[in-house]
């Protein structure tokens, strides 16, 4: 089979995500590194963002359609579970991560570090300070979700797992984020568990600030 091509930057937080895919599902696949808005990506999603796919005639933007065409199209393991009521926890899982606790930690907190809207190019400490109790709040909420089992989704490494753990690895970068990551102790025990798994270990990012990327 065709391998897939991955188009977007390995510091783009959801051009890892289906990397991450890629490799539990052992896919072999080409990333092309371009920036946000370059031509490669402007040809297939319509706002220019990452990462976007191209495998034989099929292209697909987002990250949540690209990896639920990879995990469809190529064989186990699969990371999207067939039983309905697991599909269902890892869709709800997905939704929460990607349209709230991504605009918090990533969006508000990250950025506030590196890219902020100050004058002099330094973090937005009143940014920081503003967001960090929500910071706090929505650690606290995975941190109670992973307890059971170490898992968002029942006792199995999903999809909801892999969009996560990279937003997990970035928080951890600054100072007020490792903090409040550290008070969540099953949820760093979840983080530094799953980062030691081989497919995170082979798509960890060079230094540097991520991408921006599509949010889903």
């Amino acid at each position: 089979m065709q391998q897939p091509q991955i188009i977007g930057s390995a510091r783009s937080t959801y051009t890892w995500v289906v990397r991450l895919v890629c490799e539990e599902k052992r896919i072999e696949y080409v990333l092309t590194e371009c920036r946000l808005g370059a031509p490669e990506l402007l040809a297939i999603h319509p706002l220019g963002k990452m990462p976007v796919l191209r495998h034989g005639e099929v292209e697909l933007f987002e990250s949540k359609a690209i990896a639920t065409y990879l995990d469809r199209c190529f064989p186990e393991p699969h990371v999207f579970p067939s039983d309905p009521r697991l599909a269902a926890l890892t869709e709800q899982w997905v939704s929460l991560v990607n349209t709230v606790t991504d605009r918090t930690l990533i969006r508000t907190y990250l950025f506030a570090h590196i890219a902020p809207n100050t004058a002099d190019g330094k973090p937005d400490r009143g940014a920081i300070a503003a967001i960090m109790p929500a910071v706090r709040e929505q650690l606290g909420i995975l941190d109670r979700a992973v307890a059971r089992t170490g898992h968002l989704v029942d006792d199995r490494f999903t999809f909801a797992d892999i969009n996560l753990m990279p937003i997990l690895y970035r928080v951890r970068q600054f100072p007020e984020g490792a903090e409040a990551l550290a008070a969540a102790t099953r949820l760093t025990e979840y983080s530094d568990r799953h980062a030691a798994r081989p497919s995170f270990k082979n798509t960890t990012p060079p230094a540097g600030a991520p991408g921006r990327s599509t949010p889903n």
